[in-house]
């Protein structure tokens, strides 16, 4: 398997946190260290952070930990949340409708919330495949714009339909319940 440059930050980057001090690391350190320059460092971070792998702390005494112990880390999660970035951010770049960018993070959130479920979330992730379907996205969008952003319209559309029903339904049913008590 051949890894992306990202991919290959990333992982060392959470190498490096691992055998970190107690109060972590900062972006000139780690930059150094891994031979980049800090806003690509940053960059990487940034993606880390927002995967849940990584904390930053603020100020003086402030820098990078990991968010949770290494051992409870999943490569295969870190390499699927930087490849996620790497299809959004080129959407970005290629100017891509922002339905379409919020369809793509959506698909990275039903994928992340669905796959964090044990067993289940495995299984969801084998036949979910968010970055797969992100990718036909950008090509949908690439070769028929118009047609491709109301099928994300109607996608969004039902996407918050199904949450307001599964969080007003058993609201609902809980309400019944209290008034035949």
């Amino acid at each position: 398997m051949k890894l992306t440059a990202n991919e290959e930050y990333g992982i060392r980057c959470l190498v490096r946190l691992g055998y970190a001090p107690a109060q972590g690391l900062t972006i000139p350190e780690i930059s150094q260290a891994e031979g980049v320059s800090p806003a690509y460092a940053a960059k990487i971070l940034r993606v880390l952070r927002k995967g849940e792998f990584v904390k930053a702390a603020r100020g003086k005494e402030g820098g990078y930990t990991l968010a949770r112990p290494a051992e409870k880390i999943v490569i295969g999660d870190v390499i699927d949340a930087l490849v996620s970035l790497f299809i959004i951010v080129r959407a970005i770049q290629l100017g891509i409708a922002r339905v379409a960018i919020t369809r793509m993070l959506v698909n990275v959130g039903i994928e992340a919330l669905a796959g964090s479920v044990p067993f289940v979330g495995d299984l969801f992730d084998i036949a979910f495949k968010a970055n797969r379907r992100n990718y036909q996205i950008l090509k949908n969008h690439i070769s028929q714009p118009e047609r491709q952003r109301t099928h994300d319209w109607l996608f969004l559309i039902l996407t918050v339909g199904l949450v307001i029903a599964s969080v007003a339904l058993p609201l609902i049913g809980l309400i019944e319940l209290i008034k035949h008590l």
